[in-house]
């Protein structure tokens, strides 16, 4: 039997997430804001926890009705089998959000789906779930619209986007940019393996990882744990058929890499940075993710002086720092503005048949870099709105052969 489900993502990658869910099976995909509404059986809920690289998480519709007063929402929780996913031993969150909902408390309308979600375990199993907001074996999600109330059953546990290879505070923390939305970058830019990329800012290195993922075709799942690992009615079977299919495919990847056929290069992928612990972070991520070392080249480098590393053009895909990374005399916006201005003059100068693509929030790039931009897609880095800009960097004019050069009159 096929489930309702729906996949959250970044803003504005809506039909790019669309297709790669319809590519793992998934049917009636349907792009609205903020995600996809899809349709699929527990193997492709699976497919797609383990394999989008641009999902925030995968939810399973349990329940659905008209609402005007948090009461309502209390028979729709109540009303639905929670005993057949988690019990009393499960730790539970609900969580709540909302589009011009009535309602004018969200935290009581959360209140009344745990009350209910609690009761009827309890007159069911004898036993209820205890809270456990920091790291819940079971979470529920509910989503209020004007007139009607849907709960989901997340069945992703922590964000998809936390691919399993970052580690602590201590090894660079958080990314400003998730994984997710730059696989995202990729798609939009139109990046396949078999093209040279680049990325001149790489942070933590995650546009690089990503990028060397695909072309080891290691799932972005693989190193991780899901929520529906915990929930009663998981299929230990099929996910092991699912994940160890995952595994071949990856060791399969890295070999092509470590050993390249006859007549087939390595992919050509670079990054680098002009912090030098920004690169050793981004070494050590790589070898957490499983890639071999010889699927990125890195290097400790200024952006405005940085040379192509290949020979043959191909793309650059970045999210430029603001501030410190930059090689720029002073402080402020007057030494930012001045270090991209210098860094567009490079890429004018020393990057010729480059398609270049910087995901910014400020729209002033392409004036700072003194370059025009081909296009902008608007997207959302959490809750910053950006562009992502498209710049084109054409060579000189190819000089006269000689039966092309005019003759004399």
């Amino acid at each position: 039997m096929d489930w309702n489900l729906f996949a959250p993502c970044p803003r504005g990658l809506e039909p790019s997430l669309a297709a790669e869910l319809a590519g793992l099976g998934a049917g009636d995909c349907r792009a609205v804001a903020g995600g996809v509404a899809f349709s699929g059986d527990r193997r492709v809920a699976y497919m797609a926890n383990l394999h989008s690289r641009l999902a925030s998480r995968v939810l399973r519709e349990v329940g659905r009705r008209r609402y005007r007063a948090p009461d309502d929402l209390y028979r729709l929780a109540a009303g639905i089998e929670w005993e057949r996913h988690f019990d009393g031993r499960h730790t539970l969150r609900v969580d709540t959000s909302a589009t011009r909902s009535p309602l004018r408390s969200l935290n009581f309308a959360t209140l009344r789906i745990k009350d209910a979600i609690v009761d009827r375990l309890r007159e069911r199993t004898g036993d209820r779930p205890s809270i456990d907001t920091r790291s819940p074996d079971a979470r529920v999600w509910l989503f209020l619209e004007p007139q009607e109330a849907t709960l989901y059953l997340d069945l992703s546990g922590e964000p998809l986007f936390k691919r399993g290879w970052r580690s602590g505070r201590d090894d660079g923390g958080d990314a400003p940019l998730k994984e997710n939305l730059a696989a995202g970058l990729l798609v939009l830019a139109g990046w396949t393996p078999e093209q040279p990329l680049v990325d001149p800012f790489c942070g933590s290195g995650t546009i690089a990882i990503e990028a060397a993922s695909i072309a080891c075709d290691l799932a972005p799942g693989l190193s991780r744990g899901f929520g529906f690992e915990r929930l009663l009615d998981h299929d230990a079977a099929l996910w092991a058929g699912l994940r160890g299919d995952a595994i071949r495919r990856a060791q399969a990847g890295a070999a092509r890499i470590e050993s390249p056929a006859a007549g087939k290069a390595a992919p050509t992928i670079a990054a680098s940075d002009i912090d030098a612990d920004a690169v050793s972070r981004a070494r050590r991520n790589q070898a957490r993710a499983g890639l071999p070392d010889a699927a990125i080249r890195w290097r400790v480098a200024d952006a405005a002086k940085l040379s192509p590393p290949f020979a043959q053009p191909g793309l650059v895909v970045a999210n430029p720092p603001y501030g410190e990374r930059l090689d720029a005399q002073g402080a402020g916006q007057p030494a930012h503005e001045a270090a991209m201005h210098a860094i567009g003059d490079c890429l004018r100068r020393s990057w010729s048949g480059w398609r270049i693509w910087m995901l910014s929030a400020d729209p002033a790039l392409p004036r700072q870099l003194g370059m025009k931009e081909s296009r902008r897609t608007p997207l959302f880095n959490g809750a910053i709105e950006c562009r992502f800009f498209r710049f084109d960097v054409f060579g000189p004019p190819e000089r006269p052969t000689g039966q092309d050069r005019p003759s004399r009159p």
